[in-house]
C-alpha cells in the first residue's frame, strides 16, 4: 500500500520533444467525442496518468482556452506542448491535434465526391442526415442548459435567433451585438451576467505543478510578443498576398482564404455556433457546396476524430473542387489545395493567440472567469445554434421544399436520435452507426416494400 504514494511523489522525467510529438500525434487519431471528450482524454492522459501538468495549471490554461474563438482542445493542446517545451512545442502539439482530421476529410471528402451517388453511401447518408440534425439540436439543449440562467440571457438567445432566421444579420453583426449587450448587462445588472469557473484540487508531483516557476520561454517579454506578432502577421499576409497576385480578389482560394481568416475569428462558443456564418457564406453567397453537402460535411465531421471544425476543410476541398480553382482536368488537386487554404486561415489564429497570449495569462497565474461580454455572446450562440437545427429540419425532412413530400421514416430517426442523446446520454458513434444502419434499411428493404 506504501509503494502508491511513494511513486505519486516522485517527480516525472521530462518528456524529450519526441516523446510528447508522438502522444499528441496519437492523441489527434483518438479525438473523438467533441470538444469535452478531447479536454477529458488529455486531462486523463497528462494529469491523471503521466502527470506532466497538475490539475491546478491544466484548468488554467483551459479557461483561457475557453474564452478565446476557435476550437479549444486544439488550443489547450497548443498551450500545454507550449509550456512543456516553447514555440515549437506548441506548433508540434496543435499541428499533430489536428493533422489526422485533415487527412481523413481530404479522403473521404474525394470518396464523397467521386462514389457519393452509390446507393449504399445514398442510404447511410439518409439515416445520417436527420441524426446530424438531432446532434445539432442537442448541442443547443446542452449549451442552453448551461447558459440560460435568468431571462436576460434568454432574450438574448431568443433576439439572436430572430436576427439570423427572420432578419438575416451576418453572424459577425449578431456576435458583436451580443458582446456590447453582455458588457452593458455586467456593467448595470453584474449578478445576471456572471459566469465563474472553480479550481479542482492539485495534483501531487506534477512536472509542471502549482508552484512550478514559469519556464523562461513562457515569461512575458515585449520583445518577444512584438518578434511572434511580426511573425503570424507575415504567416497570415504572405500567403494571401500570392493568391492575390495568382488569382486576384475574385479567385476561389483568395475568397476561401479572406474569409476562413474572418470565420477563425468570431468562432466564439465552437464549431456549431460558427456553421450558420460557414453556411451563409459557402452555400448562400459563394456557392462552394450545396445545402445538403453541408449536412454531409457536418456528418463527416461528427464521425471522424479531430475537433468538429474541420468541417472548413471539408468546405474548402469542395469549394476548390466544384469551382475547378486549377482547371476541369485537376479537380483532386484543387479540392486538396481548397481544403489546405481553408485549414490554414481557420487555426493560424489559434496558435497565435496561445504564442501571443499565453505568457501574459501565464504573468496572472490566477483562475480566469468569463466576462460579462462573452456571456452574453454564449447566450446568442444558443440562438444561432437553434437556427442551425431549424434549417437542417427543413432541408432533410422536407428534401423539395415546403411543397413536397414530407420524409416520415427521416423525421422518426431524428426524434430517436433525439432521445437517445438527451434521456439515454448515448454516445454520438453510436447513434450515428445506428441511424447510418436505419438508413440502409429503409433504403434496400422497407422503401422497396412499400412501394
Amino acid at each position: 500500500m506504501a509503494s502508491v504514494p511513494v511513486e505519486r511523489l516522485d517527480t516525472p522525467a521530462h518528456p524529450s520533444l519526441g516523446e510528447a510529438l508522438r502522444y499528441w500525434f496519437k492523441l489527434g487519431w483518438l479525438a473523438f467525442g467533441g470538444p469535452a471528450g478531447q479536454i477529458a482524454m488529455m486531462h486523463h492522459e497528462l494529469v491523471e496518468r503521466r502527470r506532466w501538468i497538475s490539475e491546478r495549471r491544466f484548468l488554467h490554461a483551459l479557461n483561457y482556452c475557453m474564452t478565446l474563438p476557435g476550437p479549444e482542445a486544439q488550443q489547450l493542446a497548443t498551450y500545454i506542448g507550449w509550456l512543456l517545451h516553447g514555440a515549437r512545442g506548441g506548433i508540434v502539439a496543435g499541428t499533430l491535434f489536428v493533422l489526422p482530421s485533415v487527412l481523413v476529410v481530404i479522403v473521404f471528402g474525394w470518396i464523397y465526391l467521386r462514389f457519393g451517388d452509390l446507393p449504399a453511401v445514398a442510404g447511410a447518408l439518409y439515416g445520417i442526415k436527420p441524426a446530424v440534425t438531432a446532434i445539432v439540436l442537442y448541442a443547443a439543449y446542452r449549451i442552453g442548459a448551461k447558459t440560460l440562467k435568468n431571462a436576460w440571457l434568454w432574450a438574448i438567445a431568443a433576439a439572436a435567433f430572430v436576427a439570423i432566421f427572420a432578419l438575416g444579420l451576418p453572424f459577425p453583426v449578431i456576435i458583436v451585438a451580443a458582446g456590447v449587450l453582455g458588457w452593458l448587462g455586467g456593467r448595470y445588472v453584474p449578478g445576471r451576467f456572471e459566469l465563474g469557473g472553480g479550481h479542482g484540487a492539485p495534483s501531487e508531483a506534477a512536472l509542471i505543478d502549482d508552484h512550478h516557476a514559469t519556464p523562461e520561454h513562457a515569461r512575458f517579454s515585449r520583445a518577444r510578443l512584438m518578434r511572434y506578432v511580426a511573425i503570424g502577421l507575415l504567416a497570415w499576409a504572405v500567403p494571401l498576398g500570392l493568391l492575390v497576385l495568382w488569382q486576384g480578389w475574385d479567385g476561389v482560394y483568395t475568397k476561401i482564404a479572406w474569409f476562413f481568416t474572418k470565420a477563425a475569428l468570431v468562432t466564439f462558443g465552437g464549431a456549431y455556433a460558427v456553421l450558420p456564418y460557414v453556411y451563409q457564406h459557402g452555400v448562400e453567397i459563394n456557392g462552394w457546396l450545396s445545402a445538403h453537402q453541408m449536412i454531409d460535411g457536418l456528418a463527416l465531421g461528427e464521425t471522424t476524430p479531430g475537433p468538429l471544425i474541420k468541417i472548413v476543410t471539408f468546405v474548402g476541398l469542395l469549394g476548390g473542387w466544384q469551382q475547378a480553382g486549377l482547371g476541369p482536368d485537376l479537380l483532386v488537386l484543387a479540392g486538396i489545395l481548397g481544403g489546405l487554404v481553408a485549414t490554414f486561415y481557420t487555426y493560424l489564429p489559434s496558435f497565435l493567440f496561445i504564442l501571443i497570449g499565453g505568457p501574459l495569462v501565464e504573468s496572472t497565474r490566477g483562475e480566469l472567469h468569463f466576462t460579462a461580454p462573452l456571456t452574453g455572446i454564449t447566450a446568442a450562440v444558443v440562438g444561432v445554434i437553434v437556427n442551425l437545427a431549424v434549417f437542417f429540419a427543413y432541408h432533410v425532412f422536407w428534401p423539395e421544399g415546403l411543397d413536397g413530400r414530407f420524409e416520415w421514416f427521416s423525421a422518426a430517426i431524428g426524434v430517436a436520435a433525439f432521445i437517445a442523446l438527451w434521456r439515454y446520454k448515448v454516445g454520438i458513434i453510436p447513434v450515428i452507426g445506428a441511424c447510418a444502419a436505419a438508413g440502409l434499411a429503409w433504403v434496400f428493404a422497407l422503401q422497396p416494400l412499400m412501394s
